[in-house]
This record gives structure tokens, C-alpha cells and sequence, in this order.
């Protein structure tokens, strides 16, 4: 009776720390930078944040006069880097269901990484969206309307979802990794999620999106039930880079050696897609010019030959291309290699998304109105600044405060590596 008592007393203060530990309080984790790289990455952020708030302020204050855009060429830059952010999202989700719903635990690494960088790409892409339609503070209302033939009544609500499954799960894996909940029940709740939001990112949010552009027959290159399909699929593309870049620059910055393995194992993820997404992008051009469709025609050339060439034959094809070699030769063998050609996609899809947004808006809808020419402003592009780096900056301080990353505990730090 007595040890028995002696034991309850004993494990009584461990008992009541369980009890007392919460997700949100801080925890031992792996550093997310070294004190100079943090210094040097904060102080980049700042300079970014306060460069681009007088240019925020303008577009606030003056509406979309700061813009280029006009009634005959009502999106631009920004509504590109929307579906941009949505698929990083969406990408990065789903290559998170890899771990969580396929059991490829060989990923287990990027797990809580990917679903950190779904959430916070979500919330860039609405903030850009945001500012492209006007008043923010209507956004809201936006839930008490719905229409069923509307996508983008649809996409509101899928939006809304998606973004409460994955704080939900970023949660779950967060205590999991903490120790604060059971792991079997947390891996089960993370399987249950992830099952429910693999269709939901595939078919609600990214495939959903490209139905907004695919259901608009006035514009060619974007009305036809292929388009949703390359939405997704070059979301795997850009999600799989963007895990890949934060993976090796995030271990260099906090003086450690990335995995060379996983990045590795990674790129294989990543060669399928963009093969994947070459090919549809093949059938996506050769079907129009096959069937001699004037409209999708001239927005090709618009695209090869026109005023975005360089968007196209650049970021679109080349960086693609360069980045699938890189992948595929013995070059991946070394992490600073694949690092790079996961950086040439990153900046690759948003030429992919340029020229979706941008070349189908030139060529008047009705015959004999001048086309349409645009080029984002100064202040297009400082907003655009202002708003990747805000969503960095909540990254980075998500990422200090809560185990993002694993820890390597018997791994020796390279001080203030590069």
C-alpha cells in the first residue's frame, strides 16, 4: 500500500506536466537559423516589408489606379501569383499525403514543413486575390451567398475548408511530434484528414480554380475540360520545388547538411510530374492546332512570338526543361544541384501561370477593339514583394516557435553556414 502510494506521489508531477503542456507553448526543436543567418534573414525581410508599404499604402488608398490593368484587361500579375500560391498550396498538401495518407514515411521529415507551407501559400494567394478584386472587407460576405452554377461560390467554401483541415492537421502532427498526444491516434486523425483533403486540394481547390478560367468560353487557351487537370498537376510540380528549396536552405541556415537522400528521393517525385506537365502541356497546344482554332492560334503566337516570349520560351519551357536534365543526370547526386533545379521550377511555374493569366487577355473579345497590352507597374510588382515576403515572414516565425523541423540532436552544426 505504502510503495504503491510512493509510486502515484512519484508520477504525480510528471502526470500533471503532461496535463499542463500545451501545442502552442514553445518546445526544444531544431534551431530554424543560426544567429547570423538569422540576423541576415530577418533584416532582408524588413527591407523587403518596408519598401514595398508605401506601395501597398498607394494601392489601399488609389484602388487599382496604380495598376495597368483596364476594363479589357482586368487581371494581371496578381491574379497570376493567386493561382500561383493556391498551387504551392495545394502541392505542397498533396505531397504531405504522401506521409500522412500513403505511409511514404521516408518523407516524414518535410511532413510538418509542407503542411506549414500549404497554410501559409494559401493565405499569400488570398491576400493577392484579395487586393486584385477591391474591398477586402467584403470578404466575408462572400459566405453568406451562394449560387450552384457559380465556381467561385464553390470556391469560397472549398477554400474555407481546405484551410481549416490543414491548420487541423498541422495541429495534430505538431503534438504528435511533441509527444503531447497519443501517436497512434494522431497518425489515425492525420490518415482521416489527409483522405478527406486529397480530393478536396485535387478536385475543390486547385482543380476547382482552373474551372474559374475553364468555364469562360470568350477567351481560348482557357475554355475546355483539360484545363482543371493542368492545374493540378503542375500544383505537384511547384509544391514538390518549393519543399525541396525550403528543406536544403532551412538545414544550410540553421548549420546543418540537407539530406541528401531525401532531396534525391524527392527530385524522382518531382521528375514524374514534370513529365506529367510537359505532356499535357503538348496536348494542351497540338489538339488547337490540329483542329485549326483560330482563337487558341493566335494566343499561342501570342505566347511564342508576342510581346511574352520570353515568359514562355524562358521560365515556361527552358528553366523546366534545364530542371528536368539536372534531375535526371548524375548531377542529382549532389543537394546543391537538385536545390537549383528545384529553385528553376519554383520560378518556372510562375511564367507557367503568367502566361495562363496574361496572353489569352490580349486579343479582343469583340472584333475591332485595339488589343490589349500589359505589363505589371512598379507597384504591381513591390506589392507582390511586400506580400511573398509577409508570408516568409510568418513561415520563419511559426518555424522559431513550434518543431517544423526535425531535430539532430548527434548531428555537428556548421556555424553560420551559407
Amino acid at each position: 500500500m505504502t510503495a504503491t502510494h510512493e509510486t502515484a506521489t512519484t508520477q504525480s508531477p510528471a502526470a500533471q506536466s503532461r496535463r499542463t503542456r500545451r501545442w502552442w507553448s514553445p518546445a526544444a526543436k531544431e534551431p530554424f537559423l543560426t544567429p547570423r543567418n538569422r540576423k541576415l534573414w530577418y533584416a532582408f525581410l524588413g527591407i523587403v516589408l518596408l519598401a514595398g508599404a508605401w506601395f501597398m499604402i498607394a494601392r489601399i488608398t488609389q484602388g487599382l489606379a496604380v495598376t495597368d490593368l483596364t476594363s479589357q484587361m482586368p487581371w494581371g500579375a496578381w491574379v497570376a501569383f493567386y493561382i500561383y500560391f493556391v498551387g504551392l498550396s495545394a502541392g505542397a498538401f498533396l505531397l504531405s499525403s504522401l506521409i500522412y495518407v500513403f505511409g511514404m514515411h521516408q518523407f516524414e521529415k518535410i511532413g510538418r514543413a509542407a503542411l506549414l507551407s500549404a497554410i501559409v501559400s494559401m493565405g499569400v494567394a488570398l491576400a493577392f486575390i484579395g487586393l486584385d478584386l477591391g474591398r477586402v472587407d467584403r470578404a466575408l460576405i462572400t459566405l453568406l451567398f451562394f449560387h450552384w452554377t457559380s465556381p467561385l461560390s464553390w470556391e469560397v467554401r472549398f477554400y474555407t475548408l481546405y484551410i481549416v483541415l490543414l491548420i487541423a492537421e498541422l495541429v495534430i502532427a505538431i503534438r504528435v511530434q511533441r509527444r503531447i498526444s497519443d501517436p497512434t491516434k494522431g497518425h489515425k486523425w492525420m490518415r482521416i484528414l489527409g483522405i478527406i483533403g486529397v480530393p478536396l486540394a485535387i478536385f475543390g481547390v486547385h482543380g476547382g480554380t482552373g474551372t474559374i478560367f475553364a468555364v469562360v468560353k470568350a477567351r481560348g487557351m482557357w475554355f475546355g475540360g483539360l484545363f482543371p487537370i493542368v492545374f493540378v498537376v503542375s500544383a505537384v510540380v511547384s509544391g514538390t520545388a518549393l519543399v525541396m528549396a525550403i528543406h536544403y536552405w532551412q538545414r544550410r541556415g540553421a548549420g546543418r547538411r540537407p539530406d541528401a537522400k531525401l532531396m534525391r528521393q524527392l527530385s524522382t517525385v518531382l521528375v514524374g510530374a514534370i513529365f506529367v506537365d510537359l505532356g499535357l502541356m503538348f496536348y494542351e497546344f497540338i489538339v488547337p492546332l490540329l483542329a485549326f482554332e483560330p482563337r487558341d492560334k493566335s494566343i499561342m503566337g501570342i505566347m511564342a512570338f508576342g510581346p511574352y516570349w520570353w515568359s514562355f520560351w524562358f521560365l515556361q519551357i527552358g528553366l523546366l526543361v534545364v530542371a528536368l536534365i539536372i534531375c535526371m543526370s548524375p548531377l542529382k547526386k549532389r543537394a546543391g544541384w537538385l536545390v537549383a533545379a528545384a529553385m528553376m521550377v519554383v520560378v518556372g511555374i510562375v511564367g507557367v501561370r503568367f502566361n495562363i493569366v496574361v496572353p489569352p487577355l490580349v486579343p479582343p473579345v469583340i472584333d475591332g477593339y485595339p488589343a490589349n497590352i500589359y505589363l505589371p507597374t512598379l507597384n504591381e510588382w513591390m506589392v507582390s514583394a511586400f506580400l511573398i515576403a509577409g508570408g516568409a515572414l510568418v513561415y520563419s516565425l511559426v518555424s522559431e516557435w513550434q518543431p517544423i523541423f526535425d531535430r539532430d540532436p548527434d548531428e555537428p552544426v556548421e556555424e553560420d553556414a551559407a
